[in-house]
């Protein structure tokens, strides 16, 4: 699979100009990414996926992402979701106490994804962002299910995808913060919100729900599970994202140095200078985000392996806003020129930065950690 994402990342590169002028979604980068079967590639193989780890999917994300951020952005929601329910093992399982029902709906969820579907995460709110304690969306029990009513912000390919990730906060019991898979089907609305300076063609529209789903449609078969899992696993809401701006990072480097090949400017030092550090900070963002992938395969949820998961995206967005403004200035005037490559890549590499947790929320976590607190407690806001 990171092969075939490799093969895919020119045909995303040749397309990414007019879906970044336009802000429309990149319809043709999923139909590819449907027939190559990457939806399947967090999936098990007992379901009929690639049975991917985090370490490859990092791989696939990077790659995709060298040929458009966006498009590798909003696949990453994807693999999360289904990354996410492949992690609920059975032992897992039964140490949180889900039901069996519980797990024959992860199943079929799965194997829906390895069929061709694909999930969206429909979670950040106004004035909430992905703080999930601090959630409007509401549910409460009905007959049959579950009714959710209320509005998300910055949904990924909203009114694209066939099913959203929601979470929603209980009527009955206002402390519990449950997930549901939503299909996408009457009592969904998208509102065009989305013109932003980066990241453009996410299409990452405001979702307006009003629907029943049965009950099958909770995650995990038990209420209140959305905040336990941000802790268990934190790295899909947190580290999953570096590895698309290191990605986006490596990009920048690769078309300035196309750049200043074409304009005959390699013969200055400044701009050497400037295209070597960056390849090096490229380098090392890589390799922490390998290394948490690594981490995360191997001993998931483990203290020190979280670290390098906040670690992961605090270097992925740093490095790729630093990198892709000195590869402008390495360029010059000209790349900023709508429709050259590295003024589009230098809006989506600004983006990194502020996808959650932002910079500033990594730095701190790593500092409360460091000085011997609660990371995920201490502070004057809830992480989530």
């Amino acid at each position: 699979m990171i092969e075939e994402a490799r093969r895919l990342a020119p045909r995303f590169a040749a397309r990414a100009a007019t879906t970044d002028r336009d802000g429309s979604f990149p319809v043709d980068d999923f139909a590819d990414l449907r027939d190559a079967g990457f939806f399947g590639l967090m999936v098990p193989a007992r379901l009929g996926g690639a049975g991917a780890g985090f370490a490859e999917y990092a791989e696939v994300a990077y790659e995709l992402a060298r040929g458009n951020g966006a498009t590798a952005l909003v696949f990453n929601m994807h693999a999360s979701v289904t990354g996410a329910l492949s992690g609920v093992t059975d032992e897992l399982a039964d140490a949180l106490g889900l039901p069996g029902e519980a797990l024959a709906a992860r199943d079929d969820h799965l194997k829906a994804a390895a069929s061709g579907r694909w999930y969206a995460v429909a979670m950040s709110e106004r004035g909430a962002g992905s703080r999930l304690s601090m959630l409007t969306t509401k549910y409460e029990t009905v007959d049959g299910g579950y009714r959710i009513t209320g509005s998300k912000t910055f949904c990924s390919g909203a009114g694209h995808a066939d099913a959203y990730l929601v979470a929603a906060r209980s009527v009955a019991d206002p402390t519990q913060v449950s997930q549901f898979l939503v299909p996408a089907e009457a009592g969904l609305r998208v509102e065009q919100t989305w013109d932003a300076l980066g990241m453009r063609a996410t299409g990452s529209h405001d979702l307006h729900l009003d629907v029943t789903v049965p009950a099958a449609a909770l995650l995990g078969g038990l209420e209140g599970l959305a905040l336990v899992a941000v802790q268990l696993a934190p790295q899909w809401m947190v580290a999953s994202y570096a590895a698309v701006y290191v990605g986006v990072a490596r990009a920048a480097v690769d078309a300035a140095i196309e750049h200043v090949k074409q304009r005959g400017l390699g013969h200055l030092p400044a701009i050497r200078g400037r295209i070597g550090r960056a390849d090096a900070a490229v380098a090392a963002a890589h390799l922490t985000v390998r290394e948490a992938a690594r981490r995360v395969d191997e001993a998931p949820g483990d203290p020190e392996t979280n670290r390098w998961v906040w670690r992961a995206k605090l270097l992925a967005g740093t490095t790729a806003a630093e990198v892709a403004a000195s590869m402008l200035e390495a360029a010059g005037t000209s790349a900023m020129r709508r429709g050259h490559p590295l003024e589009r890549l230098y809006r989506d590499a600004r983006a990194g930065s502020l996808q959650p947790a932002t910079s500033d929320v990594c730095a701190d976590w790593l500092g409360v950690d460091a000085l011997g607190g609660d990371p995920d407690s201490d502070g004057v806001a809830p992480r989530w």
